[in-house]
């Protein structure tokens, strides 16, 4: 792999950069792996490359219906923060994000994670006791957080109203290291380093059945023909049930279309993240000047990757209220994910009644921001045969046990 540097630009630039190759290598599959990976996404391959990172385990392949990045990894609005309330989800995302820190310098490819700061606003005295809450929680769980005042938040957003007609601003959870990469970026550096350590990531090859015997998993048959395996991960967000039912097996979730959409560009007028759970919006500015603004998932099961109207109005017209500057804008695009939410809106990174078979799904709508984090647990998971610490509260059994984390209720939020 071409390590990518100051100087590898200056050099390819006087020879009109014709000796750049392919970021990562398009294989055919081969007959057999020790590891299967289906789903080409940030998590998948942030589990293959822990995989090989970690354990040295590199006859990998990642396998992708469609092309890598294509699924939530690439429809997300790219918050990142670990300000949870239950200890067993501080502890993986607050991994995630001191892995974003340093993951450019890591794939030698600049992710463009931006600690720019991410406040949740307090907007009814019940939300301000409970953000006071979890700053205690965090203190004890060794993340930084902070409860400020609203005349702190106007100072940090000077474009918000804090005397809101319906919910004037209280305060907020502010996490100064908290805030945003770019989506692609991450898979596509993941990806790099994937293909570099000798794994093979193969696109547009959909498994259309999950073969077994014995208890025991022992392949895939797929759009580009039969794989055999070792062990087989599914990491495929919100098509997790479709291909847990090839297996054999349920899985405690739903599906559902959560959307976003981003404004015409302006110029810099926002540079924190800002969560507003009261009313169900949160926004951030990008590079390109775009405010990209995020609400709650569709209220009934679908597999759409657009949403609906009704969420794209009540989620601008709570933002419109809360910074009155943004209304005169157009929307320039929207688009959706499919997200698998459970129960108690906490992920699963478990073994399966399948023997050697893997599932991490159930990230509902904080996917993108755990996604090293996920990644460093589920290669441990499938490494060691046995969940690792990140990774022992999220098993299928909790279910069964009535052991939920049930981070709706104690974050007031599920994102």
């Amino acid at each position: 792999m071409r390590r990518y540097s100051v100087f590898a630009v200056a050099r390819e630039a006087l020879r009109f950069h014709a000796g750049w190759g392919r970021a990562w290598t398009a294989p055919e599959p081969k007959r057999k792996y020790d590891v299967i990976v289906v789903g080409a996404g940030g998590h998948g391959l942030a589990t293959a490359y822990y995989l090989g990172r970690n354990f040295g385990i590199r006859n990998v392949a990642v396998l992708e219906k469609g092309w890598l990045g294509g699924g939530n990894t690439g429809r997300n609005t790219t918050i990142i923060r670990s300000n949870y309330l239950q200890d067993p989800s501080a502890a993986i995302y607050e991994k995630a994000r001191s892995l974003f820190e340093t993951l450019s310098q890591e794939l030698n490819y600049n992710v463009m994670f931006s600690p720019r700061g991410l406040l949740m606003l307090a907007q009814t005295e019940h939300e301000a006791r409970g953000y006071k809450r979890t700053v205690h929680a965090n203190a004890l769980q060794g993340v930084q957080t902070d409860y400020i005042d609203a005349a702190r938040v106007k100072a940090l957003v000077p474009i918000i109203n804090i005397e809101g007609p319906r919910y004037p601003v209280l305060g907020a959870l502010y996490q100064p290291r908290g805030g945003t990469a770019r989506h692609d970026a991450v898979a596509w550096g993941y990806a790099r380093a994937c293909s570099d350590m000798g794994m093979d990531i193969i696109q547009n090859c959909e498994v259309t059945a999950v073969r077994s015997a014995g208890g025991k998993v022992q392949g895939v048959d797929t759009s580009r023909g039969t794989i055999d395996c070792d062990k087989l991960a599914i990491v495929v967000a919100g098509n997790s049930s479709v291909l847990a039912e090839m297996a054999g097996f349920r899985l405690p979730i739903e599906s559902l279309a959560l959307q976003a959409l981003v404004s015409e560009p302006i110029k810099p007028a926002i540079d924190v993240v800002v969560m507003a759970n009261t009313v169900h919006g949160y926004m951030s500015q990008s590079d390109k000047g775009e405010l990209v603004i995020g609400g709650g998932t569709d209220g009934f099961n679908n597999y759409t990757q657009r949403g609906s109207w009704h969420h794209v109005e009540e989620t601008v017209r709570a933002l419109v209220e809360t910074f009155p500057i943004i209304s005169r804008l157009k929307m320039m695009r929207s688009w959706g994910g499919i997200v698998d939410m459970t129960g108690d809106r906490s992920p699963i990174l478990s073994a399966t009644p399948l023997g050697n078979c893997f599932v991490n799904c159930g990230w509902g709508t904080g996917g993108f921001k755990s996604i090293p984090g996920s990644g460093w647990a589920m290669a441990e998971l499938i490494a060691k045969g046995a969940p690792g610490p990140l990774a022992a509260e999220f098993g299928l059994n909790r279910f069964r046990e009535g052991r939920f984390i049930d981070e709706s209720v104690a974050a007031g939020v599920a994102h």
